[in-house]
């Protein structure tokens, strides 16, 4: 790690109730990238845990940003790059583990191209499987094509082809927002992640507009590390669904016409209505709510 006036990169990791895994990813931070010159900032979300004391103790150089509520991942990464001095920006996940000098290459292929908008990792989980990281531009059919990939993967279909895509270096309209690479410069340009989001698609959000600036998106698997996958959201499921729900509906409004937005709006009352009716569900009932008034 070195003084903000020499780093090249400003690692951003935003962190609520994530402990230990944080401590981890930070750990394997300091351990992996030795060549770039960056310095690392956490931004804590209000944590009810311990995480704040723990990452004081044992990462005394991390640079620790409190905020006195849960602003959300978007918005918690604005505030990390309103304090980062790096030319480059590193957003990470706090559920993330390095295995090697991923910084290091992910800034070589970016450097090379000046078409380059965001370049992101091979990602896997903690047994090695592959982390099905990238998708489809978020839409009826896209989302349709990215679930389909999903849901095929994890039944053992397909399994050649898509880990044939996921083996080379392409052009891709999203990356997940769990490990990405992009100038400060660019992400400043497009005005950062859309704090509209408090969970969910600001990712997503953020790719449309760097792609409409006319920038690519760059998936390479030359650098892999690991995902432990979901630290946080795992403890509050039901906000997890109503939060998707809610992203996607303003995603769908900010980017999309008033017949998709038609369409998404019927697929959903009709989904989570006939829920509501079968079993009662509170959730759903939310999400109902959510698509009569949003």
């Amino acid at each position: 790690m070195h003084p903000p006036d020499t780093a090249i990169a400003s690692i951003i990791v935003v962190n609520y109730n994530s402990y230990p895994a944080i401590v981890e990813c930070l750990r394997s931070i300091q351990a992996q990238i030795q060549s770039v010159p960056y310095e690392l900032i956490v931004v804590d979300n209000a944590s009810s845990d311990d995480s704040v004391a723990q990452i004081k103790t044992q990462i005394p150089d991390c640079r620790v940003i409190q905020l006195t509520k849960n602003v959300g991942f978007g918005a918690g990464n604005n505030a990390g790059v309103q304090v980062a001095s790096g030319e480059y920006l590193f957003f990470l996940n706090p559920d993330t583990v390095l295995l090697e000098d991923s910084l290091k290459i992910l800034l070589q292929k970016i450097a090379k191209n000046p078409e380059l908008g965001i370049v992101a990792p091979r990602i896997i989980y903690p047994d090695g499987r592959l982390q099905l990281s990238t998708a489809w531009e978020i839409s009826l059919l896209g989302e349709y094509k990215t679930r389909k990939q999903l849901a095929d993967y994890e039944r053992g279909n397909h399994q050649v082809e898509i880990e044939a895509e996921y083996a080379h270096d392409r052009a891709v309209e999203i990356v997940l927002g769990s490990a990405f690479l992009m100038t400060k410069a660019l992400f400043q340009m497009v005005g950062g992640f859309d704090e509209q989001f408090f969970m969910y698609f600001e990712e997503s959000d953020l790719c449309q507009r760097v792609r409409a600036r006319g920038y690519q998106i760059l998936y390479t698997p030359d650098t892999t590390l690991v995902h432990l996958h979901g630290t946080s959201v795992q403890k509050i499921p039901d906000k997890m669904i109503v939060e998707y729900r809610r992203s996607q509906l303003y995603y769908y409004r900010k980017h999309h016409s008033w017949l998709e937005q038609f369409f998404l709006r019927s697929y959903l009352l009709a989904k989570f209505g006939l829920q509501s009716l079968k079993r009662g569900d509170r959730v759903a009932w939310q999400v109902i709510q959510l698509v009569l008034t949003h």
